[in-house]
């Protein structure tokens, strides 16, 4: 009786320390791509080392290299963990990004969003979609930008749909982003402005008259 009655007392210690070793794994992971952020745009990619991060991120150097592997796999991971707080939101957040606003608004909240995503992650954004040829759209995240690109054209009445979202997110590449915020003359909000600017034109069928015409 009194071996019976202490194997579930083992197996809830037992339990117990499992489940505070996740919750403390999650929370370094947090920390530590808190901390990759923000010495990736303090000092670009390249110049980052794996003991600054571990240093930054108040994480032994071992910890860092059993989670990420080395800097390349800290960098996706990085972009992946931003990419899916995107998509949470995208999904599922309050509107105009998420549902219950009209399909032209979603549209043009999502272009706003995704601009300001490139913009924060560009290095990275450019290490993903240039990997090898064609990589930006073999990646799953993009498939997901797709579909929903798509599909809020498709509600809106554009003609096209799977067209003009192909069309909408190329000009949403990290290159072409990237080319833009290169010029002297050019910012995120003026970028933003005129991507949702566009993103509102492919959700018109320009066969419709606008209010006023007829």
């Amino acid at each position: 009786m009194s071996i019976g009655s202490r194997a579930p007392a083992r197996g809830q210690g037992e339990a117990r320390a499992a489940g505070s070793r996740r919750a403390d794994a999650v929370r370094n992971r947090g920390k530590v791509l808190d901390a990759a952020e923000r010495l990736f745009a303090r000092d670009g990619v390249e110049r980052v080392t794996m003991q600054a991060v571990a240093k930054e991120a108040g994480v032994g150097v071992g910890t860092l290299y059993r989670g990420f592997t080395d800097k390349a796999g800290l960098a996706i991971a990085l972009l992946d963990e931003r990419e899916r707080q995107f998509q949470e939101l995208m999904l599922s957040g309050p509107p105009p990004l998420g549902p219950g606003a009209e399909p032209a608004e979603r549209l043009a909240a999502f272009v706003a969003g995704y601009v300001g995503l490139v913009a924060e992650q560009l290095e990275l954004v450019l290490l993903s979609q240039t990997a090898s040829p064609g990589a930006r759209f073999r990646s799953g995240a993009h498939a997901l930008w797709r579909t929903h690109c798509r599909h809020l054209l498709d509600l809106a009445g554009a003609p096209d749909p799977e067209l003009r979202a192909d069309a909408l997110l190329a000009a949403l590449s990290g290159e072409m982003i990237g080319h833009w915020l290169s010029e002297p003359d050019r910012d995120v909000a003026e970028i933003t402005s005129a991507m949702t600017g566009l993103s509102r034109s492919l959700a018109s069928d320009p066969a419709t008259p606008s209010p006023g015409q007829g």
